[in-house]
């Protein structure tokens, strides 16, 4: 299948995975609708996208601008989810449970109000891609949030693709890759989790954000696979 003049509605579509999916499926003719919680952000991705390309302003922590959104945004053709904020590793001593739930908050549950408010503007042949992660099945010391949520989201892809086909469900699983994700952590942290990382992979770096975009443009424009979770962590799993 093509993306050539489909519609792609990218949740997170201003930064990091999101936007750099956004770019690719837009090089492929595909025409873009990206929001992220951020007027800034938006624009800034607005103005480096192609001419056409629509931008709105959703917190996916909050229901009704996900209500809101999907109510005025029209048919389209494929919904990703990549939304989420920096995240904040801390062992279990010294977490703090409020901050646990504002991460489950917008990873999970704003994938989950996504596709329940989405769902009915998807046109037949149409996707879903959501964004889950390898800390799932290699969770570090710290992770224990991370983990949970990638595993959620895992057994929530599975169950919509049942629930919703023919509607096809899907999500990919990156290991650590250069995105907004990690700038919680200062640059000399970050960069030494790049480093140490890389070392350890076969493929001897931590990936791009554009690596893993590739994932979402398949997973979009083939029409076969569904409840299925495309892995893209550079060899993370044999490490």
């Amino acid at each position: 299948m093509s993306l050539q003049d489909t519609r792609i509605v990218i949740l997170g579509g201003t930064s990091g995975l999101g936007f750099a999916t956004a770019q690719a499926a837009a090089r492929e003719g595909g025409r873009m609708a990206i929001a992220s919680s951020s007027r800034t952000r938006v624009d800034r991705a607005v103005a480096a996208l192609p001419a056409g390309t629509e931008g709105f302003v959703v917190d996916v922590s909050r229901e009704e601008d996900i209500a809101r959104f999907f109510g005025v945004l029209g048919p389209f053709d494929h919904l990703v989810f990549t939304a989420g904020e920096s995240l904040a590793l801390s062992p279990l001593t010294t977490l703090q449970l409020d901050a646990a739930r504002e991460a489950f908050t917008r990873r999970y549950f704003g994938a989950l109000a996504a596709v329940r408010y989405g769902r009915e503007g998807i046109r037949p042949g149409g996707s879903i891609v959501l964004t889950t992660g390898v800390a799932k099945d290699r969770p570090q010391a710290g992770w224990t949030v991370a983990a949970s949520i990638c595993g959620a989201i895992e057994a929530l892809t599975r169950a919509l693709a049942r629930e919703l086909a023919p509607i096809r469900v899907n999500a990919v699983s990156p290991g650590v890759v250069r995105t907004p994700l990690w700038d919680a952590m200062t640059e000399a942290d970050r960069e030494a989790l790049y480093r140490e990382t890389g070392r350890t992979l076969p493929v001897g770096r931590v990936g791009e954000a554009s690596d893993i975009a590739e994932a979402y443009l398949y997973l979009m424009r083939e029409s076969f696979s569904t409840g299925q979770i495309i892995t893209v962590d550079g060899g993370t799993l044999l490490a």
